[in-house]
């Protein structure tokens, strides 16, 4: 299978194309720059120069492979209705170059916002719906594609997706935070809770979506911790820096975490039962307090 990839480069995105070229699969993977294009192709894979904002390089992608595989997203939380209406744009590209061709279309979405309070499963449905909306509202655009022939397959992705090497996900955030402001913390009682996956098995679910060919308008989970208390993460990033732990009252999140408060304070628990069925997954890499413990995440 020749696989279409955006966010090839990336942190998800590496791992899902090192897993597809391992399993035997052709891939083209998006490039923004001349080192993104260098390091796709020492892997054994072919680059396509373009970007989020180049539709034209995102239908031609799309149009050319067995399947697509969209990762990228802005992530510009300075200017979020500029990415999400980049996201929704670079969606409706993707589904209509596939459109009536019953091709597999993996789209990357978050768990958050589901189930505040519960675990949220994959038969939960998201509640973000147009532009102004939660990455745009993509989850719910890629599924309207289904009934265009279109063989949508949602993975939604732990808040927190772990490994070395993390230079820029939500823990590295929360380390870089503990020693600015001299304190591990975290919002009211931390007992909200975040689902974790380690970067291999995230790469490793995309790519069984694909080999056990998930029916369209399948919605998979990536997590394989499906709750840790932000108490619990915040204790162990003060006690690998040495540093008090403390509460943060939630109005004041803003003031100590910027941006990072609207996630830390969230409650993002989810099951991946119905996935590990599916696609026979079990997870295999390390769990979140071990690269944590490792010493990976303070280097």
């Amino acid at each position: 299978m020749h696989v279409f990839v955006t966010g090839a480069t990336g942190w998800i995105g590496s791992s899902v194309v090192d897993q597809l070229l391992d399993a035997g699969h052709e891939v083209t993977g998006l490039a923004r720059s001349d080192a993104s294009a260098a390091a796709l192709e020492r892997k054994g894979a072919r680059s396509r120069r373009g970007d989020l904002d180049d539709l034209d390089s995102l239908r031609a992608g799309a149009a050319d492979a067995d399947a697509a595989v969209h990762l990228a997203n802005k992530h510009d939380f300075a200017d979020p209705a500029m990415t999400n209406q980049t996201e929704r744009d670079a969606v409706l590209t993707i589904g209509e170059a596939l459109a009536s061709s019953h091709r597999p279309f993996v789209l990357a979405s978050a768990l958050a916002l589901l189930a505040p309070g519960r675990l949220a499963t994959e038969q939960d449905r998201s509640l973000a719906h147009g532009a102004g909306s939660l990455r745009g509202g993509s989850e719910n655009l890629a599924l309207e594609f289904v009934e265009r022939g279109v063989g949508t397959i949602i993975v939604r992705f732990a808040p927190t997706v772990h490994g070395d090497g993390d230079h820029r996900g939500f823990i590295t955030g929360l380390v870089a935070t503990a020693r600015a402001k001299g304190v591990s913390a975290y919002l009211g009682d931390g007992t909200n809770r975040w689902a974790a996956i380690h970067r291999s098995d995230a790469g490793r679910i995309v790519q069984l979506a694909l080999d056990k060919h998930a029916p369209a308008g399948t919605v998979l989970h990536a997590a394989a911790e499906t709750g840790i208390p932000t108490r619990d993460i915040a204790e162990a990033i003060g006690r690998e820096l040495d540093l008090p732990v403390v509460s943060v009252p939630a109005d004041r999140g803003d003031e100590h975490f910027g941006w990072l408060s609207r996630f830390f304070g969230a409650d993002m628990a989810a099951s991946s039962d119905a996935t590990r069925a599916l696609l026979g997954w079990s997870p295999s890499g390390p769990g979140l307090f071990e690269d944590l413990d490792s010493g990976c995440y303070y280097r």
